[in-house]
């Protein structure tokens, strides 16, 4: 039993035998509600991207390196956009040339980049790797596998929850006010948002999924009416009674939403019209409507794909990471427009990094990568973690240029947690293995 475990089950102990008909809460502590809005919004970028091309070594001798790794993939060194660390290491860095709109974030204290973070079960160094000395996670360098690692921290354990999934329950007697659940996903199911007690709501991209053929007037009208009362029914199987509510709430929660969006003030940002972008447009507008849905804390999930760059990088990348940068910078200047941009924090994910050589006209499934973190809330101009020497065969190169990571997708949640309102003593049923770390908080929130 770990700190936490043994603070906590002392308390509930205690509170159990001053109050013996009382049932101990699983939350947080306490029931009150947070006194203002704060919202999460993870931007998945499925495929794993090779984020060692979206943040770059510019300066001499790191960059020679780094192009020697990266063979016909290396980007022009005066192509890179610079960007300048308020906490700077002994290298230079920059921006992939199409991610202009991310440059200016940073460069206006606006966004953070961690650097070389991955799923981890405790700190691993290449020794370790190479010895089997330490627990990892399984099945490294498997697109389903590190999307579910990622998504929940599992790490050897098995887990139906995400982490998203996590923090909902934990919260849930904080938020009974609220219209909707704390997680919306726009891209279907996902294991991030999975939990014991609550349930995501789950809409398209542009908005709630209405049923086809309702109307307010007319025969589309009858068939509503009609469907209505079926499921208003009387049933006596508990499948048919579960069912049918299923139904209701879809119904419900669709126009409750629906109607709170187009009530929402108007937003003039332009977003582009992409898979990403207008998922952010539609994000940026359940925000607006915040107050409408009784809203204090949400967690969205979005994502885009195409990432997965065995065949064709050179030509493809500059898209991918010109829409992530130019999505996610309206999808920020939204938040400026609605007066929510220090209480929305926006994080990337992504499956895994890539390999640092080219298997000749793209890269193959690796580990460690780089992230970024985009908000008012946060430390922004930055640099956080250790950004490895990109040297095939250097001191974290596993093979083939698989980085480990120096910093823990544990430690990255957690701080995403505690940002969020998760007090540290619960920070390990969000990340179960930071306590295997040195700090639970690597201080890119403020």
């Amino acid at each position: 039993m770990n700190r936490r475990k043994f603070l906590k089950a002392s308390s509930a102990a205690a509170a159990f035998a001053a109050c013996p008909g009382v049932a101990i809460s699983q939350g947080i502590g306490t029931s009150a509600p947070f006194p203002e809005y704060k919202a999460l919004v993870c931007v998945f970028m499925l495929g794993g991207n090779d984020s060692f091309n979206m943040v770059v070594p510019r300066s001499g001798a790191e960059y020679n390196v780094y192009a020697a790794s990266r063979q016909n993939l290396a980007i022009d060194q005066n192509a890179l956009l610079t960007i300048n660390p308020m906490t700077p290491d002994t290298a230079q860095y920059g921006l992939h040339p199409s991610m202009t709109g991310m440059q200016s974030l940073f460069e206006a204290s606006r966004a953070a980049i961690i650097s070389n973070v991955g799923p981890l079960v405790e700190p691993t160094s290449k020794d370790d790797f190479m010895n089997k000395s330490v627990a990892l996670p399984p099945q490294l360098f498997s697109h389903n596998d590190q999307q579910d690692q990622w998504q929940s921290l599992k790490g050897i354990s098995q887990s139906n929850t995400g982490w998203a999934g996590r923090i909902a329950d934990l919260i849930r007697t904080n938020v009974v006010g609220q219209q909707i659940g704390t997680n919306a996903s726009l891209f279907g199911n996902v294991l991030f948002q999975s939990a014991e007690d609550t349930i995501a709501y789950v809409m398209g991209p542009n908005g709630p999924i209405q049923f086809d053929g309702f109307a307010d007037s007319g025969v589309l009208l009858e068939q509503r009416l009609a469907f209505e009362r079926i499921i208003s029914a009387d049933y006596s199987s508990i499948y048919e009674r579960g069912f049918a509510e299923i139904q209701r709430r879809a119904v419900a929660t669709a126009d409750l939403v629906t109607d709170a969006i187009e009530q929402a003030p108007t937003i003039n940002t332009e977003f582009p019209n992409s898979q990403l972008g207008r998922q952010l447009n539609t994000v940026a507008r359940l925000i607006a409507a915040r107050d409408d849905l009784q809203m204090q804390r949400q967690i969205f999930f979005v994502a885009a794909g195409g990432f997965d760059s065995h065949d064709n990088q050179n030509q493809d990348q500059p898209g991918l990471l010109g829409d992530i940068s130019t999505s996610i910078a309206a999808f920020y200047d939204a938040t400026v427009e609605i007066g929510a941009s220090d209480l929305v924090t926006t994080f990337t994910q992504s499956d895994f990094g890539r390999t640092l050589t080219s298997n000749g006209d793209g890269t193959d499934h690796a580990w460690g990568g780089n992230q970024l973190v985009i908000g008012d809330a946060v430390r922004g101009r930055d640099m956080y973690g250790l950004y490895p020497r990109l040297e095939i065969g250097g001191p974290d190169d596993v093979g083939g240029g698989r980085m480990i990571p120096t910093t823990s997708a544990d430690q990255y949640a957690a701080t995403l947690a505690k940002w969020f309102g998760i007090p540290d003593l619960d920070l390990d049923v969000i990340a179960p293995n930071v306590d295997n770390f040195a700090n639970n908080d690597i201080g890119f929130m403020l």
